[in-house]
């Protein structure tokens, strides 16, 4: 069930909510990122390092630092290989046992504890299949194989019509959750009659590191499947989709939900922040902080507004784009406009162009933040077959998700335009040398000449890259 920035939310940093929905295709969609407690829960990833992801000797995941990350050098065609391995068919077999005369009893135990539920019908008149992770005995006291066909079991009543299933994440520790082989063999299990009438899955309460696993599982998710995962962090949030009294949500559930609502609501603002409270529309010159606050999403609305005027054909394929400036007054009032709260317009692409790369440059802090610079800088001098994981590692684990989720944004869309260099004529590295400097200097604002090739090279490998860096 387990399925950016693993949106992501996220964000991993999974997939986040709000993210250019409408104009970029986000396969993990959520609602909002906006705060950024993780629950004490606990679920590891040490087979996530292995060149085999499920060997037979591994069972289970345990031991491992929540924060580690998976290799992004896992695709498609490590799963071809392991399919194509005898002792790997024979773990994740599709065969089971008929369902005998005698089901009810031998699943009373398996429904008893009320891990899996049927409510009511939904908004849209579906049948709603609820799992509650927090009602997982310890490992040692459940069948999981026995678990695995009641599932089916369950299913089989509903698959027929369609059907949403709800997945409430809070409860999964290191006592009580299954193996990632497991959850690789449910995964098989369930083929596509089953995934067929599925109109939408909703994991309530997913960690940052659960956005990472299903990143983990993405390359044999169809992105049409992908499309129906919705990641809900509140009940506020699922409350959207879903009557909350349908659910009979566990009490501990709701006492985890009220504790993370009431942690975000009084989350103290930094200095910063606190003196933008007195100009809440300011988006130049801002913390993304108070820009979150005040305008409820995470794109600031500026960057979205001109991200949406320049994805189209007329604008991409603009000779020079973010290469020549307009009239600089124009931009002066089009800021002041922005910061005041008046709504812009733009007349042409060079003009959206500029107030984008404005906003990066007179950001509070970089997007990829002070912390992070020498990293960048450091870059260049790591060895050519480490790249792809240290940038990984740069862009995923430790930037905040916030910032990760922004960034993808940007670098996706820039990936479409480099897709029109022939017309355009900005390759990645001429992009590099426009955003590079944009996107990170150091705490004294002051690029030395040095370091402005490093950071333009780790720049230009993002965009090289972004498809295997961003999991897009």
């Amino acid at each position: 069930m387990d399925s950016n920035k693993i949106n992501a939310s996220s964000v991993p940093h999974g997939t986040a909510g709000g993210l250019y929905a409408g104009d970029m295709e986000e396969p993990y969609p959520s609602l909002s990122d906006y705060h950024d407690y993780e629950p004490n829960l606990e679920f590891d990833d040490t087979e996530l390092h292995h060149s085999e992801p499920i060997p037979n000797e591994i069972d289970s995941l345990q031991d491992i630092e929540p924060d580690s990350m998976p290799s992004p050098d896992f695709t498609m065609d490590h799963f071809d290989e392991l399919a194509a391995e005898d002792n790997y068919d024979s773990l994740v077999s599709n065969s089971y046992p008929e369902l005998d005369s005698d089901t009810t009893e031998r699943f009373l135990n398996i429904s008893s504890l009320g891990i899996v539920d049927v409510k009511g019908d939904d908004a849209a008149g579906r049948k709603i299949i609820v799992v509650y992770a927090c009602k997982l005995p310890d490992i040692n006291k459940i069948d999981h194989q026995l678990l695995l066909e009641y599932l089916i079991y369950t299913l089989d009543t509903y698959v027929e019509q369609d059907y949403s299933l709800v997945y409430f994440h809070y409860g999964l520790k290191s006592k009580n959750k299954p193996s990632l082989r497991w959850l690789w063999q449910a995964y098989r299990a369930f083929d596509r009659k089953y995934k067929k009438n599925l109109k939408a899955l909703y994991v309530v309460h997913p960690t940052h590191f659960l956005k990472i696993i299903s990143q983990f599982f993405r390359p044999v998710i169809s992105a049409k499947f992908g499309k129906k995962l919705i990641y809900t962090n509140t009940l506020s949030e699922l409350r959207e989709y879903i009557e909350l009294d349908l659910l009979s949500i566990p009490d501990e559930v709701k006492i985890y939900d009220k504790d993370i609502t009431k942690s975000t609501d009084n989350k103290q603002l930094s200095p910063e922040a606190q003196i933008e409270e007195e100009n809440p529309t300011k988006q130049f010159g801002a913390s993304l902080e108070a820009i979150k606050l005040h305008h409820g999403e995470v794109i600031p609305p500026i960057l979205r507004q001109c991200v949406r005027y320049l994805d189209n054909p007329d604008a991409l394929e603009v000779e020079g784009i973010f290469r020549r400036s307009p009239n600089v007054q124009t931009i002066k009032k089009m800021k002041q406009d922005v910061d005041d709260g008046i709504m812009i317009e733009f007349s042409d692409p060079h003009q959206a162009a500029v107030l984008l790369k404005t906003f990066l440059r007179e950001l509070k802090q970089p997007l990829l933040t002070y912390e992070l610079y020498e990293l960048v800088i450091d870059f260049q001098r790591t060895p050519k077959d480490k790249q792809l994981k240290q940038a990984y590692t740069i862009v995923n684990e430790r930037l905040p998700e916030d910032n990760y989720n922004i960034l993808k944004y940007i670098i996706v869309f820039l990936s479409k335009v480099m897709e029109r260099e022939d017309l355009n004529k900005m390759t990645a590295s001429n992009l590099a040398v426009v955003f590079g400097p944009n996107l990170i200097w150091p705490e004294n604002k002051t690029i030395s000449l040095a370091d402005i090739g490093p950071i333009n090279s780790f720049t230009q490998y993002l965009l090289q890259n972004h498809s295997k860096i961003f999991m897009t």
